[in-house]
């Protein structure tokens, strides 16, 4: 893994991102989510990002990297985004437990709030509550975001901003009791600065593209198992692990998409009602 510079110098003509998201790795290699072995999805997607995209400007790991919060999860999962050779910017899920997570994947035992790359910045965004599934910001949280946002403004910087949990609703009744308290708030000051172009989550383990006037809003699969679009009630999908890539271009545009191992057979126990 290497270490995160405050700007980073894109190497072609757009700044290049891979986002991989809740690989759920448990404390021993090779347990398993649901029935599938998380080292195994999280080393096929790898493997998919390095056929596919070969040059990376920066790496993001949305959350959820440990099942359980284990340090030795963080120790393994530092060596699998390693193998991509960009800059990691961490965030800390539900799932995490983000002292231990800071102490092996931090600078200095910290997690970066936002780093520049080209004339982008990247914000990332603690949502997580400790001991509880869904999110919130908070006031400092938002602040903070708004001290960024104010900066880049200043700096003619596009922003990209990321957290784990999701701010808008997902139409899935289970998952949406999750989402960030606060995103009004939180969307209230997204809207004040048009500088912002997207804003990217993990969590929810399926794939989302839309808008939200000039805002790019992504959610992202699972590197592990996915959670089935529109289900009121917890539910798993037979879709493959994926990552998404985003190209962001000097003008403010974004193009992204979403890519699915394919090829390899995965077992998941699809009749669960939950693991949370």
């Amino acid at each position: 893994m290497s270490p995160v510079a405050d700007h980073i110098e894109p190497r072609g003509g757009c700044v290049r991102l891979v986002q991989i998201t809740d690989t759920h790795l448990n404390r021993v290699e090779g347990g398993t989510l649901l029935g599938l072995d998380t080292d195994f999805s999280l080393q096929q997607v790898v493997d998919l990002v390095r056929r596919e995209r070969p040059v990376i400007d920066l790496v993001l790991g949305t959350g959820d990297i440990s099942d359980h919060g284990s340090k030795a999860a963080y120790e393994r999962a530092a060596a699998y985004f390693s193998q991509l050779g960009a800059p990691v910017l961490w965030l800390a899920g539900n799932h995490d437990q983000a002292e231990e997570m800071a102490e092996v994947l931090g600078q200095d035992g910290k997690l970066t709030s936002s780093s520049v790359v080209g004339n982008w910045q990247i914000v990332m965004l603690n949502s997580q509550i400790p001991g509880e599934v869904g999110g919130s910001l908070g006031g400092a949280e938002l602040k903070l975001l708004e001290r960024l946002l104010v900066t880049a403004e200043q700096r003619s910087l596009h922003s990209l901003v990321c957290l784990h949990h999701q701010p808008v609703a997902m139409g899935s009744g289970w998952i949406d009791e999750q989402m960030v308290a606060d995103h009004q708030d939180f969307l209230a000051l997204i809207d004040r600065f048009p500088g912002v172009k997207g804003i990217l989550w993990g969590h929810v383990h399926q794939q989302l593209d839309t808008d939200r006037g000039a805002v790019k809003l992504m959610s992202t699969p699972s590197s592990c198992i996915q959670f089935a679009p529109g289900s009121e009630n917890f539910k798993a999908d037979d879709q493959p692990p994926g990552y998404r890539w985003l190209d962001l271009y000097g003008d403010g545009r974004i193009e992204t998409a979403v890519s699915r191992v394919t090829g390899v057979s995965f077992e998941v126990d699809l009749d669960s009602d939950g693991y949370f």
